[in-house]
């Protein structure tokens, strides 16, 4: 199981940036928003799966944990709290105020 959940991560994060713009398709995710768990966590999960890449909830949650580590430490993400963080990823900054899906 260690073997198969390496694995992701590293393709996780040799995907970081193609990842992340898939996460901000499923998910209200901006720069300076904030972003919890378990939203990032199916992220994950489906994000996988996409792959080809069958993964069980709990190996998809051990990836988030592992993978949003990784994030912290390249400061896409600041732990605001145990369930989420804020995002600081200047490409996903909105450049219209207001509502980010209204036109």
């Amino acid at each position: 199981m260690k073997k198969r959940i390496a694995q992701r991560i590293k393709l996780l994060n040799e995907e970081q940036n193609i990842f992340l713009k898939y996460l901000k398709v499923k998910f209200p995710l901006f720069h300076n928003s904030n972003f919890f768990f378990r939203d990032f966590h199916y992220g994950v999960k489906y994000f996988l799966e996409e792959k080809q890449l069958s993964t069980s909830y709990a190996e998809a949650e051990k990836c988030a944990i592992e993978f949003s580590k990784l994030l912290e430490k390249r400061g896409i993400f600041t732990k605001v709290n145990d369930i989420g963080w804020k995002v600081t990823y200047p490409d996903f900054a909105t450049t219209t105020p207001g509502d980010p899906f209204g036109k």
